[in-house]
Parts: structure tokens; sequence; C-alpha cells
């Protein structure tokens, strides 16, 4: 009997972390808007669309039903999953205490490599808010997010805070369009960045948290614009 050729290093890496890059895509594609809310995600069709078989399409769609982007109905399949308002009030409020965190520690701790970082990623912002380009904007916003999470320096704070906000960001996208205006959402970043930049870390804390609030208020100035069923 002719035994299996053990796999490579590079292989073994390869085939175990391809769910995880689908999941990445497929969660670009929800975020751009391509899959949109209550859509029936196609197995077949996104198999096609990255070249692969529909096993890793199974696998990245359950780490996506674990973080609540999608649902899954019984003999019906995969759905981009909404959260109501009120649900989403229960993520803002644990959301508004965790940046308040962010804020103080990123102040405390940034490089100056870091913060200029930021402060390229409000260049490009304000280039968007310029050009009227809401989708471009609401991904530099993302990135902006990310970032300071990311300089935070706290692993676990990261995973968590990355973990509850999934949920959101379709309602921020619909904030920044219908809440209230993109222009506004990116001068409370660069306050939140003049204040990291001075190492004020109460204020960058406080003013972290109070854009949450804002993010918070132009979601629900956009859910009251929404026609009602």
């Amino acid at each position: 009997m002719t035994q299996a050729t053990p796999l490579t290093a590079l292989q073994f890496v390869q085939s175990n972390s391809l769910p995880a890059l689908v999941q990445v895509e497929i969660e670009q594609l929800i975020l751009r808007g391509e899959l949109a809310v209550g859509q029936r995600i196609n197995e077949s069709v996104l198999a096609g669309r990255f070249g692969t078989s529909r096993g890793p399409i199974r696998e990245a769609l359950r780490a996506l039903e674990e973080s609540r982007l999608v649902r899954s109905e019984k003999n019906r399949g995969v759905f981009v999953r909404e959260i109501s308002v009120a649900e989403a009030d229960e993520i803002y409020d644990v959301r508004e205490a965790l940046d308040q965190l962010i804020g103080r520690r990123v102040a405390e701790r940034a490089t100056p490599k870091q913060l200029q970082a930021l402060q390229d990623v409000i260049a490009d912002m304000d280039d968007a808010t310029a050009s009227h380009d809401i989708k471009s904007y609401h991904a530099l916003n993302l990135k902006f997010h990310d970032l300071l999470v990311d300089f935070a320096g706290n692993a676990r704070l990261t995973e968590s805070y990355r973990l509850l906000t999934k949920g959101l960001l379709l309602f921020r996208l619909r904030g920044l369009q219908d809440g209230g205006g993109f222009a506004v959402s990116n001068t409370e970043h660069k306050a939140v960045v003049k204040a990291i930049a001075a190492r004020d870390g109460a204020v960058a804390g406080c003013l972290l948290r109070n854009h949450a609030v804002e993010s918070r208020a132009r979601m629900h100035r956009a859910a009251a614009r929404q026609p009602q069923e």
C-alpha cells in the first residue's frame, strides 16, 4: 500500500488558513454591500469566485455565523444577517466603554510611526469626503478604528472589540450615508488623534467614547429614515 506523501509545512499552513482567508473575503463582500442584508448566500457562486471547493466556503460561513454577520436557516441556507436597532443599542453600550479604554491606551503608548499612520488615514478620509466617495470613506473609517484597537496593545481587547462590533458595521455605513454625513465623523476623528498626539489619555478616551455616542445617534437618525414595513 502506497503511503500518502506528508504535507510540507507550507502546504499545511495554506490548507488550514484557506477558510480563514475566504472568511475575510466574504466579510468584505458583506461590508461593501455586494452581499446585501437578508440576501441568501450562494456557496457555489462564491466557490467559483474564489476558485475553491465548497468546503472552505462552508467553514468560512460557520465562522461568520459565530461572529453574527450571517444566519443559517434549516433547509433554506445561509443569509446575511441584520441586527435590530435594539440589539445595536446594546452593542453600543459596551462599545462606548471599550472605546474610552482604547483612546486612553493609545494616547499612552502610540509610537510616532503609529501616530503618522492614523494621520495618514484621516488625510485619505478628507479626500474621500471632498469627492463624496462614501464607499471609500467607509473602508477608511473601518481601517482607522482597526488601527486604534491594534495600537491599544491588548490582544484580548482587540479580539473582544472586533467580535462585538462586527454586527454594527452595516449600521455604521448606513449612519454615514443617511444619519448626518461623514465630514462630521472625520472632524471627530481629528480631535481624537490630536489628543493622542498630545499624550492626553483622559481626553482621548472621552473623545473616542463621545465619537461612539455620536455614531449611535447617526444610526438612529438613519434608522428613522428607513421606510416602515
